[in-house]
């Protein structure tokens, strides 16, 4: 049992690079699906999402890599959360509007999971694992 405490308060210790594994983890899957949204189009279209729209794609796919590359990095990553929450937000109330809790592929949990993590990250910043924070300790 003392192994235990010792090696769990020593994690306690390092929730800020908790925090920070998670924003990096955030940051490259949705850098990873805008990069999918932009080299498969097609995967979007079959979601029910009209041709006259495809302009709205190529917008969301190029948002997903720059705000999660911002987000990745820990540099503006409020700026990456916040250029991404619009479109978490209409994919929740929009696009799974017609979806159901617990169905199969691209879930509304899954959607509202990431909007939850984006709007922490917007709200509480990168944390300490990040460029910026790295560029403030550095000038000092």
């Amino acid at each position: 049992m003392n192994v235990f405490t010792t090696s769990s308060s020593s994690l306690d210790a390092k929730t800020q690079t908790a925090y920070g594994l998670i924003r990096i983890f955030l940051g490259i899957v949705l850098a990873i699906r805008g990069w999918l949204i932009l080299s498969q189009p097609e995967s979007i279209l079959a979601m029910g999402v009209d041709r006259e729209l495809f302009v709205w794609v190529s917008f969301i796919g190029i948002s997903h890599i720059i705000g999660g590359l911002l987000l990745a990095f820990g540099y503006l990553a409020r700026l990456g959360a916040l250029i991404q929450i619009p479109i978490l937000f209409s994919a929740i109330f929009f696009v799974h509007a017609h979806t159901k809790l617990m169905m199969g592929g691209q879930s509304i949990e899954l959607a509202a999971l990431v909007l939850f993590l984006l709007c922490v990250f917007f709200t509480f910043g990168a944390g300490s694992i990040s460029v910026t924070e790295f560029m403030k300790n550095k000038k000092e």
